[in-house]
C-alpha cells in the first residue's frame, strides 16, 4: 500500500468534506437542535458518499480488499483529526499571538476527541471506506483480487 499518495487522498477527501460538502449542506435548513437536523444528517451522508468516491479513487492504484479499505478508512480519520488538531493550534496563535492562551486552550481538544461528533467522523471515513474495498475486492479479506484470482486456478499437466 502507498501509504504517501493514502495520506495525500485522506488530505484531499477532508478538504473537500470541510469545505465543499459543509457549504452544500449550509444550503439545508436547520432544525431545533443540532443532533437532530436535517442538516446534520445531509452532511453526513454527503461526507460518506465523498468518502466513498475518494476510496474508490485512491484503490484504482491500491490493493482492492477489505482490509485496504479498512487502512485507508483509519488514515482517513487520522488525517482529519491531525488537521484539525493543527488548524486550532495555528488559529488560537494567528488570533491571539499568545503562548500562555495556547496553552490554555490545548486541554479543550481532549473533550473533542471523546464527543459524539468524532464517532460521527470516524464513522464516516471507515464506513464507506469498507463497503468500497469489500465491492471493488468481491468481498476478499485479505488478499488483493489479483491474488486470490491466480489461486484458484490450477497449472497445466507437465509433459516428461
Amino acid at each position: 500500500m502507498k501509504f504517501e499518495r493514502a495520506i495525500l487522498i485522506a488530505f484531499l477527501g477532508n478538504y473537500l468534506v470541510n469545505n465543499v460538502v459543509a457549504a452544500i449542506a449550509a444550503f439545508v435548513p436547520t432544525g431545533a437542535s443540532t443532533w437532530t437536523s436535517p442538516q446534520y444528517y445531509v452532511f453526513i451522508v454527503l461526507a460518506a458518499i465523498l468518502v466513498g468516491l475518494v476510496t474508490w479513487w485512491y484503490m484504482k492504484m491500491a490493493p482492492r480488499t477489505t482490509m485496504a479499505g479498512l487502512y485507508f478508512g483509519i488514515t482517513g480519520f487520522v488525517v482529519s483529526i491531525a488537521v484539525a488538531f493543527i488548524t486550532g493550534i495555528s488559529g488560537v496563535l494567528i488570533q491571539t499571538a499568545s503562548i500562555s492562551t495556547l496553552i490554555g486552550v490545548l486541554p479543550n481538544f481532549g473533550p473533542f476527541l471523546f464527543s459524539v461528533s468524532t464517532l460521527v467522523l470516524l464513522g464516516y471515513w471507515i464506513v464507506p471506506a469498507v463497503l468500497v474495498g469489500w465491492w471493488l475486492g468481491k468481498g476478499s479479506m485479505g488478499m488483493p483480487s489479483s491474488m486470490n484470482s491466480s489461486m484458484n486456478t490450477s497449472m497445466p499437466p507437465r509433459t516428461m
